[in-house]
């Protein structure tokens, strides 16, 4: 990697026009801020589809700004639209890619310049910006090389039955339908019951007060004992 002055840059990109800074810079500085986004480009040599970092340059004036994208290591990247013009309060998307994934360029810094000029084949560089960029060794380098982990000869396929299921006894069947008969004789015998009970404003009942029942728990055991009957209709 060199660190030289930006003359030791280059443009990096398709159709690269060669080394050295474009145009003349401006004698009091650069006067408009270099905003883009990330700051610094982590490229990573397990990406799927290649290390690629996706950076956005922005331009806050009102006039239309000529950018081109430098390099201290050009041969290691390819950067599409390495050059052109950003639109008035626009931002444009620049797409890098690390072509040069190899062991010996992991955790390397390397630096990229943005420079901003006006419009013009001799526009002065009005503002530039220099990021810094590394490749990260991937998380698994078996994958990347091609290579993956030994895995033992599957034998035979092991066919297992189904979990058997829990077998009521026989006579189970039987059980639950007697249960289930005296229960309804029960809820029958307390519904009657219910019904036969004289009410709580009825005089002359030799019952105690505490054995009269009131108008609707007559409807209530009437009701429950039409339901029985119903049910003991359709079995």
């Amino acid at each position: 990697m060199r660190r030289g002055a930006p003359q030791d840059q280059e443009l990096v990109g398709p159709g690269a026009p060669g080394r050295g800074p474009r145009g003349s810079p401006s004698s009091s500085g650069p006067v408009v801020p270099v905003l883009v986004f990330p700051p610094d480009l982590v490229f990573r040599a397990d990406q799927r589809s290649g290390p690629r970092q996706l950076l956005t340059l922005y331009n806050p004036t009102g006039t239309a700004l000529r950018f081109r994208v430098l390099c201290t290591a050009p041969a290691k990247y390819t950067v599409f639209d390495a050059e052109g013009y950003v639109k008035p309060q626009s931002c444009i998307d620049i797409v890098i890619r690390h072509v040069a994934p190899v062991p010996s360029h992991y955790d390397v810094q390397d630096r990229f310049r943005i420079e901003l000029s006006e419009e013009g084949a001799e526009g002065r560089v009005v503002g530039r910006k220099d990021i810094t960029s590394v490749l990260r060794a991937p998380a698994y380098p078996l994958e990347l090389q091609g290579h993956s982990e030994p895995t033992s000869n599957p034998g035979p396929p092991v066919w297992t039955g189904p979990t058997p299921a829990r077998h009521l006894p026989e006579n189970a069947p039987q059980q639950l339908a007697t249960s289930s008969f005296l229960l309804f004789l029960l809820t029958g015998i307390i519904s009657v019951a219910f019904l036969l009970l004289p009410l709580q404003d009825e005089l002359g009942s030799q019952l105690p007060q505490v054995l009269h029942v009131s108008l609707g728990q007559k409807l209530v055991a009437a009701y429950v004992l039409g339901l029985l009957t119903m049910v003991f209709l359709r079995t």
